[in-house]
Order: C-alpha cells, then structure tokens, then sequence
C-alpha cells in the first residue's frame, strides 16, 4: 500500500455492495484485539441488516483510492432520561496503513454531525478494557469514561432464555 495522507482520504456512507468490506473490516478488527474467534457474522448479515428501510445499522467508510481506511458502524439511540436522541457507535476501525492521521476522529465526528442532524445531543460507545490506544482518543476528543455506567448482555443461551418463543 502506498503511503497516504489526510487529504487522500474520504468519508461516506455505506452502501449493499459494501458489505464485504464492512465484513472484511470486522475480522481484521477482531484480529487486531485478538479476538477474531468471537466474529461469527456473515457478510450476508451485514447486506441483510445493514440496509434498507429497516437497517438495524448505519455504516461510514473511509477510503483513499480503492484501499479502506476506516469504518464506523452506528446506530441511532434513545434516553429518556434526557429527552433526546444520540448514536451509539458499534465499532470503529482504522486500518494499519491509516493510523495516525486522524480518520478514527474524522469518522467519530462524522457520526457526531450525522446524529446531530436529526436532533441528537450525544454520542455512546464502549471500548475493550485493554484497547488504550482507543480509549486515549476518546478522552482527547472529549469521549469520556462513564463510571456510573456499567454495561450488561444477555448472548446466545441467556438471550434465548429471556425471548419468548
């Protein structure tokens, strides 16, 4: 890959046809936390719920040229303790190749804007517990660690348990 700048790189929503880049983008991020075991999506999981009237998703990709510099996978949220709308971001990936110019805070901002658009006043996310270059970004860029939050999930079984059927 050749070398890139800022410049050289645009932001902009995903598309169908991207789902296997979204999906490529997943497995090189679980890679990266080495965590790629715990990736059991398909990239027709991604074609069908990331698209369309019903998307359970919305997706940025970053790009320069043909190679992917990024992606961010969000979506919309509610707090009704608030009274307003926000995002929670799923996932934020840089690619090796990209890292240190900024595109993790450029797609962060993107998604920002994007919520804001539609009456959104702020923005959730969580990040892995040994992931600190993250999580220095976010406390650069004023993403700050909640204390008294904690997160909670129910997956497979325990998920199956609490749906009825």
């Amino acid at each position: 890959m050749m070398q890139h700048s800022t410049a050289d790189v645009r932001i902009r929503a995903g598309e169908p046809g991207d789902a296997d880049t979204i999906h490529n983008a997943i497995l090189a991020m679980g890679r990266g936390l080495e965590m790629a075991d715990k990736v059991t999506c398909t990239v027709d999981d991604y074609r069908r719920f990331g698209f369309g009237p019903n998307a359970a998703f919305h997706s940025l990709i970053a790009e320069a040229g043909a190679d992917l510099a990024g992606l961010c996978l969000f979506f919309p949220i509610f707090s009704t303790w608030r009274g307003r709308p926000g995002v929670f971001v799923q996932d934020l990936y840089v690619d090796d190749g990209f890292r240190g110019l900024g595109i993790g805070e450029r797609l962060l901002r993107e998604v920002a804007t994007w919520s804001k658009a539609r009456g959104g006043d702020y923005l959730r996310l969580e990040v892995d517990v040994e992931n600190l270059p993250a999580q220095r970004l976010y406390e650069r860029i004023g993403i700050t660690w909640q204390t008294k939050d904690r997160a909670h999930a129910a997956y497979g079984e325990a998920f199956g348990a609490l749906a009825r059927d």
